[in-house]
Formats: C-alpha cells, sequence, structure tokens
C-alpha cells in the first residue's frame, strides 16, 4: 500500500491497467508485472491495477506528482505499435472543477472507466491530479477472450517496458536538476516502429 499525503510528494507512479482475461487488454498488466520486478528508483512505484479505476483514482489521490499509465487500446495503427501520449497537454480549461479532467476521453474507446471518469472520482475525493499524466499504450490484434497476448502484442510489451524505463530516466535527470521544480517532466518519446498505443481504462 502507498502512504498517504508527503510520503508520496516528489513521486510517480506506473500504472498498468487492463483486461487479463481479454487477449491483448493484458499489455497493461503484462508490462506492470516486468516493471514490478525490477530495481526502479524509490520514488517511483509499478502497480497493476487491472479493471479497478476506482482503486487508482484512490492511490492517485495520495499526492503523486507524475503518473504513467499503460494499456492497450486500438488506434488504427499496426498490432504491436507502441505509442506514448502526454494527457496533460490534453486538458480542458472547461472541463469542469477537476482541473480539466482530461480531455483525453476522445483519446480512449469507450471501455467504460475513462480517466476523465476517474480523474472526476479523485475530485471528490479531494485529491489533486498530477500535474504530469503519460500514457503509454500498445495496439492490439485482438481482445476476444482469452489470456494469452497476441504475438506482435507480446513482442512490444519489452519496448514498452523500456520507453516507460527511459520516461523514468528522464524524470530522474529533472530531479537531480539544481532548482528543479518538484514534479519529473519527461520528454514524450515519438511513436516507434514497433508498437505503442494510448490507455482507456476498463471496467469490464
Amino acid at each position: 500500500m502507498t502512504g498517504r499525503g508527503s510520503e508520496t510528494a516528489g513521486r510517480m507512479l506506473i500504472a498498468g491497467v487492463g483486461n487479463i482475461f481479454l487477449g491483448d487488454d493484458g499489455f497493461g498488466p503484462e508490462v506492470a508485472k516486468r516493471l514490478g520486478a525490477m530495481d526502479l528508483p524509490g520514488w517511483v512505484r509499478a502497480a497493476d491495477y487491472g479493471i479497478s479505476g476506482m482503486h487508482l483514482a484512490y492511490d492517485l489521490a495520495d499526492g503523486y506528482d507524475a503518473a504513467i499509465l499503460v494499456d492497450a487500446a486500438p488506434r488504427g495503427d499496426k498490432p504491436g505499435t507502441v505509442t506514448v501520449l502526454d494527457a496533460t497537454a490534453e486538458r480542458r480549461p472547461d472541463a469542469g472543477p477537476a482541473g480539466g479532467t482530461i480531455g483525453v476521453s476522445r483519446l480512449f474507446d469507450a471501455h467504460g472507466m475513462q480517466p476523465d471518469v476517474v480523474l472526476g472520482v479523485l475530485d471528490m475525493l479531494g485529491g489533486a491530479a498530477p500535474a504530469r499524466i503519460l500514457v503509454v499504450g500498445c495496439e492490439p490484434a485482438s481482445v476476444d477472450y482469452g489470456m494469452e497476448l497476441s504475438e506482435p502484442v507480446a513482442g512490444a510489451v519489452g519496448e514498452a517496458v523500456q520507453v516507460v524505463l527511459d520516461l523514468v530516466a528522464e524524470a530522474g535527470r529533472s530531479r537531480e536538476t539544481p532548482g528543479a521544480a518538484g514534479t519529473p517532466a519527461a520528454p514524450v518519446p515519438e511513436t516507434t516502429d514497433k508498437g505503442v498505443s494510448h490507455v482507456p481504462w476498463h471496467s469490464r
């Protein structure tokens, strides 16, 4: 369990989301599983949230400064394509009290637990959304019932892990810069030819 308040100040949460029983939708949990077995910096926490958007909202309310959400979602790219999006850049000033609940609702398909819904819950909890929210995902080949990733998506897991590690490293360098703001500011890598997508949140 994460601590509350100041214990998470300046920290980054890496959240794998998706349904492991729907084929490539298990991409996020698989990436989170691999990251969780690695020696990450003390200010970084990686966890598999599955389809529990409420759990994620509660944890984000603990005061994380940055979050990386990982999942699979169709965007019309080649299966296995890895993409990184800066969700903070999509916030709309007219989106309500949640600070512009990421206008990312239009970036994600209608799986149910959309990012704007989770941030809306976060606002109800009285917690501030992370100042930086990046989404990393993979174009799926199939989200039919099954517990195995397709070949192209399974092959993209390692690349997605490296993308996340690169983002963490960039954030770490930002933290070490004298006088730098508390929020890690990692640049968004360009889409690669091997795979990345955006992250829809699910409530199936």
